[in-house]
């Protein structure tokens, strides 16, 4: 349950855990939609850490392979991430 406060450290760790997790998933599978998400989340997780290097070399690569579909949800939100990250 969601205390509404800050994370303790151990939750921040077990959440980046999961979501480096997920994106190996992704990758292994060939999912690039779930590696999207995967990295965003992950990228998010580390902006509110003020980890933003680290955020944009999970992030960036990812995005950078998508050719097409560039007006869907996930992708605009990745690249909103990005130009805040910037």
């Amino acid at each position: 349950m969601c205390s509404g406060g800050a994370a303790a450290p151990t939750d921040v760790a077990n959440a980046e855990e999961c979501f480096g997790q997920a994106l190996e998933c992704a990758r292994r599978q060939d999912a690039l939609s779930w590696e999207l998400r995967s990295a965003t989340s992950l990228a998010r997780l580390y902006r509110r850490q003020g980890r933003t290097t680290q955020a944009c070399k999970v992030l960036a690569p990812v995005y950078r392979r998508f050719t097409e579909g560039l007006k869907t949800a996930d992708l605009l939100a990745a690249n909103a991430l990005l130009d805040a990250l910037r």
